[in-house]
């Protein structure tokens, strides 16, 4: 059945109730809103706000701030899967972020020649689709110039900045990788050793890079703001930028050529949407994990998950095995449409997520990950599971999350235009190319090398990527925009914020603290995809009753500190519709911080 609207007087239906114990207000903004992984991000992104940009220039001013102020998380180089709502038309439109596979890659190029394994380094870099994106959102949707939505990034690169306990402790958890190239460790080890919390950090290289697509812009001021993007674009990924970063591969075994920089161009493709407790709630397509979101949600919305009661092992137990149900179908699944016939419109049909749904028991768990549904594709000719059949072994009774990465920037601007983008990629799994301040993109970490798995790697393909913007509309307008880190965790935490929001009534903020839990019983999507069966991690504030009684059901549960990092780091802002005020919120367990006017 579809879930009810609260009848609950003091909880209000649009998550407009009071507040459970939370470590900040929600913001609430007559104007503009932008909410951001990190602090100054957001104060980049608001700067441009209160400058008279629109959500898209203060998006984009905000995710070229975080390829500096976490810059451990997030480069400029890497990817930037954004979603966007146009008031003007009317129109939710995703652009992917996402770079492809160079065109010498070969499909059984791991398994003949590293063992089946992606190896750290060059060989695992696609082609940078977070420039791309920036640009083309900012050039079709924007107001502004490259280089005024570029300023902050620019002096926070060459000015340095004191540098958070977050970002130190990621460096000093990834020390290894960092001291495998000198360009690298001269950036994020500059005394020999990790930087301590409220050091200040310099990234001059990195300020050079940017400074130089905006001065390519301003030298061709005459071509207009359109004419001047695309020469900040050309100067990425046809100019200088391209022929440094193209020559470092050629010379230290990489596979990425001018070719595949001058020709890669990020795609605009449709949403995946579900209904959830009345709600429209689009989700990036499945080049992505977004439609496991989707399905996630499109499965509980049968679930009366008001009566269980929130955050019970009740609710917490159901929402965990319809997780698992989701993962599976994403396993055998998801892939670059391009490459894979992925059933899509069958797996969000509501006839198939009712069967899905009806393998959810109540009395028991999953012991490990379910096998995937039957959305009308004869069991040979599904790609993913049969590729998996026999490999998934339990790696370790405890698991640790893999490593941190992500970050997340949502605005909303008084015209009614949303942003909603979720940048990524790591410093300490690729080089920084020399001279450039630069990682470029990592995230073939998220193919596989059997050329069976619908996201195996292939000359022009994408990974199937983590991060996942998402974005709900009510009566056809926009409610929520939010996101979060966490790969895995991701599209987990984003069904509680909706849970919180949708159905128990928080506000957006409590919604976004309150304590979170998160299944690994499924292959990890990142190389070399750690599989931990039955394992479900719960924060601490989750009473050890409820633990007992989830682990009485059968699963593996095992806690997490109270306010885990490894949780995720939501970020969202909502609309309501009575007031016209926004409702931003950031989470706490990291560096995020929402802001408004």
């Amino acid at each position: 059945m579809n879930q009810p609207k609260s009848r609950n007087p003091t909880i209000g239906p649009r998550g407009a109730g009071p507040s459970p114990a939370s470590a900040r207000p929600a913001i609430m903004a007559g104007e503009h809103a932008i909410s951001a992984g990190h602090y100054l991000a957001s104060e980049a992104g608001m700067a441009i706000l209160n400058a008279g940009g629109n959500a898209v220039d203060a998006g984009v001013a905000a995710g070229l701030a975080m390829g500096v102020v976490q810059s451990d998380l997030v480069n400029i180089a890497g990817v930037a899967p954004i979603m966007m709502w146009i008031a003007e038309t009317k129109e939710v439109v995703c652009i992917d972020g996402l770079g492809t596979w160079p065109g010498a890659m070969t499909p059984d190029l791991f398994q003949r020649e590293h063992a089946g394994e992606i190896p750290v380094g060059p060989l695992r870099t696609v082609v940078p689709g977070a420039p791309a994106a920036w640009l083309r959102a900012l050039e079709s949707y924007g107001s502004m110039s490259f280089g005024e939505v570029a300023h902050a990034a620019i002096r926070l690169a060459r000015d340095g900045f004191a540098i958070d306990a977050f970002m130190c402790a990621v460096i000093e958890d990834n020390i290894e990788g960092y001291r495998r190239w000198p360009s690298n460790a001269a950036i994020y080890l500059p005394q020999g050793r990790p930087p301590r919390p409220g050091e200040r950090f310099w990234q001059r290289d990195l300020a050079d890079t940017l400074q130089h697509m905006a001065d390519e812009e301003a030298a061709h001021a005459g071509k207009g703001r359109l004419g001047g993007i695309r020469a900040a674009y050309d100067a990425f990924y046809r100019g200088d930028i391209a022929r440094t970063i193209t020559d470092y591969h050629r010379q230290h075994g990489g596979l990425l050529r001018m070719s595949d920089m001058s020709q890669y161009s990020v795609r605009v493709e449709p949403t995946v949407a579900t209904r959830f407790s009345g709600y429209d709630i689009h989700c990036c397509g499945p080049w992505s994990q977004g439609p496991a979101l989707a399905q996630l949600m499109g499965m509980l919305d049968g679930v009366d998950l008001r009566a269980l009661g929130h955050n019970t092992s009740a609710c917490i137990h159901t929402i965990t095995e319809a997780i698992k149900l989701a993962f599976a179908d994403r396993e055998c699944y998801f892939g670059d449409p391009r490459f894979v016939d992925v059933p899509m419109e069958a797996l969000l049909s509501a006839d198939y997520l009712a069967l899905r749904r009806q393998l959810v028991r109540e009395d028991r768990a999953w012991p490990d990950m379910p096998p995937p549904g039957d959305p009308g594709i004869p069991a040979g000719e599904r790609a993913g599971w049969p590729a998996m059949a026999g490999k998934l072994e339990n790696n370790s009774a405890s698991a640790e999350a893999p490593t941190l990465d992500t970050s997340y920037v949502c605005a909303w601007d008084k015209k009614g235009n949303v942003f909603s983008a979720t940048p990524s990629d790591v410093s300490y799994q690729t080089p920084v190319i020399p001279g450039t301040g630069l990682c470029p993109s990592s995230r073939g970490s998220q193919s596989r090398p059997d050329p069976a798995h619908p996201s195996s790697v292939a000359a022009g393909k994408r990974p199937r990527l983590t991060p996942n913007p998402a974005l709900a509309l009510e009566d056809g307008k926009p409610f929520m925009v939010f996101g979060t880190p966490g790969g895995d965790v991701q599209v987990q935490a984003m069904a509680q914020l909706l849970v919180n929001v949708l159905i128990f009534g928080l506000d957006v903020q409590s919604a976004i603290e309150a304590p979170r839990f998160a299944s690994y019983s499924f292959p990890s999507s990142f190389a070399p995809n750690p599989y931990f069966p039955g394992l479900l991690m719960v924060e601490a504030r989750i009473s050890r009753e409820v633990r007992n009684a989830l682990q009485a059901l059968g699963h593996d549960v095992e806690a997490w500190p109270e306010r885990t990092r490894k949780a995720g780091a939501l970020c969202a802002i909502r609309m309501d519709p009575e007031t016209g005020f926004l409702h931003a919120g950031a989470d706490s367990r990291r560096a995020g911080y929402a802001m408004g006017r």
